[in-house]
């Protein structure tokens, strides 16, 4: 079988809010990824005999969803599982970097009725056509989807989203920023498993609140717009003084999603300007999104934890 491989995902701005029609920013990330194959009576572990397991559980959600079974091949996909069809995969499960994502984007790429070119996809309608589908697909494991997070995954490319329905790819040289090669952004490891769809149904059920939905509105939502300006336009000094202020929003207001023993650390790099976090997808555990202008100082002052340097700037 050929082997398509599906990279992971980060969600660098828009965490919930995606959701609730404001803007985000998502790159997909190849140190993780994954692929469906087979295994065989030679090399049978008992990860692939799980993931056999959990993709026969997803072929059922498949089978009762009408639209899903209108565009996915849901015959060949029942034969397939009883072939030992598995997802391979590096990513770890739980910790906001697109799983899920990634499993949806391989099957949609094998079992969809209609083939195209990937190439096809680009275009705007396709985009939003396909998001539409992932989010429908993805909601199995997380109760609501955006479709965000196994678009990146199928597409390989930045998305940046000014809204639920203005959606496009952005050419983005994020490993080629100005100034100085010393910080970056970077991934922290929580040491404890993130809960997606409860943090869903806390962000869900604190947006009804009139207060917060204006704080959103009003504070948070602009800078997060300001941090992906910066972003995109490459200037990291505007980049850690945006994220700075959304960091400190995060805490303030997104307390439920940050684990109770990382919220000293989190306190830290702010008050000493040598690191600032933020969510990294959901929330609640994982990974988080650590930004720095010295990311060797970060390492060791959070030496206790396992982090990972994924852009320079």
């Amino acid at each position: 079988m050929k082997q398509f491989v599906f990279p992971s995902k980060i969600l660098l701005f828009g965490e919930h809010i995606i959701v609730k029609n404001y803007s985000g920013l998502s790159i997909p990330y190849n140190f993780y990824k994954g692929y469906l194959n087979f295994y065989n009576n030679k090399k049978i572990k008992k990860q692939y005999i799980n993931s056999n397991n959990d993709i026969n559980i997803y072929n059922n959600f498949l089978s009762s969803q009408k639209t899903l079974s209108k565009i996915i091949d849901l015959k060949q996909f029942s034969e397939d599982i009883k072939k030992g069809i598995y997802f391979h995969s590096n990513i770890p499960q739980q910790y906001g970097v697109g799983s899920s994502g990634a499993l949806v984007a391989a099957i949609y790429n094998r079992y969809n009725k209609i083939k195209k070119n990937h190439t096809y996809y680009y275009e705007k309608q396709n985009i939003l056509y396909l998001k539409n589908i992932f989010s429908k697909m993805e909601s199995f494991f997380h109760g609501t989807s955006s479709g965000i997070d196994p678009l990146i995954c199928f597409l390989k490319k930045p998305i940046y989203l000014k809204s639920s329905i203005d959606i496009y790819i952005k050419n983005i040289s994020y490993n080629n920023f100005i100034y100085y090669k010393k910080g970056g952004v970077f991934l922290i490891n929580s040491g404890v498993p993130s809960k997606t769809s409860l943090m869903n149904k806390i962000f869900l059920k604190k947006i009804k609140s009139l207060k917060f939905h204006k704080f959103i509105k009003r504070y948070f939502s602009i800078q997060n717009n300001k941090c992906i300006e910066s972003f995109i336009n490459r200037d990291y000094h505007k980049l850690l003084k945006h994220v700075k202020k959304l960091s400190i929003y995060i805490l303030d207001n997104f307390s439920p999603m940050i684990p109770k023993h990382f919220i000293e650390i989190w306190k830290k790099g702010v008050l000493n300007d040598i690191y600032y976090f933020k969510l990294c997808g959901s929330g609640g555990g994982g990974f988080f999104l650590g930004f720095t202008k010295n990311y060797k100082k970060s390492k060791n002052f959070l030496k206790k934890f396992q982090t990972r340097i994924i852009l320079q700037f």
